[in-house]
């Protein structure tokens, strides 16, 4: 599945001027939108996440850096609730291979060694920004459902939570002690507030928050 030049971003983080320049360039032959940081503190500062990212997105980091190294930016974005929105692809050099193999092991994405291959890391890139899009788009459905669920009221959320489980709808007017038109009523509501057609499509739905 191609990515959409217009809805994405690779962050590029090192301290080396001329890398972040050759990298910039590269990505921009391949049609993808990249925005440059010349240290791990630039990129916090400007890019905090105290939100996760609305468009696939990910990051190309140096192992070692002045300052805050790419094994520090690392952990902090590990921390996230929505970390892996934000694939890490870590540059290393030869020296840093094993460390890069370790936080791999981790949890980053994947590793690149210099002087790497052009197509290989763009391929890479291509397939971390493609995983982004997937947890962008799941994070995205569970505001939805969530924004949906926040719509029933308190006597629908009991119906629901019955008809998830499989009872009849005589069962579930037992349970709650009101008519089974009542609950024909309550259940038609959920599912048109839900935007689902039937008990399953619900359950699968609600299940995935």
């Amino acid at each position: 599945m191609p990515i959409h030049p217009a809805h994405h971003k690779v962050y590029i983080v090192d301290d080396d001027a001329s890398v972040r320049d050759a990298l910039s360039w590269l990505l921009r032959t391949r049609r993808l939108l990249s925005e440059p940081y010349g240290s791990a503190e630039a990129f916090m500062q400007e890019r905090c996440w105290h939100t996760p990212p609305q468009e696939p997105c990910c990051l190309l980091l140096d192992v070692r850096m002045p300052g805050m190294s790419g094994l520090a930016l690392f952990e902090r974005l590990l921390a996230l609730p929505w970390a892996a929105t934000i694939p890490v692809l870590f540059l290393s050099g030869h020296a840093d291979v094993a460390t890069a193999v370790d936080a791999v092991k981790r949890g980053a994405f994947d590793f690149c060694e210099k002087p790497f291959s052009d197509n290989a890391l763009v391929d890479k890139v291509e397939q971390a920004l493609l995983l982004s899009a997937d947890h962008v788009s799941r994070l995205a459905s569970q505001h939805e459902t969530a924004g949906l669920l926040a719509q029933l009221t308190e006597r629908e959320r009991d119906v629901m939570q019955r008809v998830i489980a499989g009872l009849p709808n005589k069962l579930v007017a037992d349970e709650l002690d009101i008519s089974v038109r009542t609950v024909e009523v309550h259940r038609a509501r959920i599912f048109e507030k839900m935007g689902v057609k039937s008990a399953v499509e619900l359950a699968n739905k609600v299940r995935k928050q």
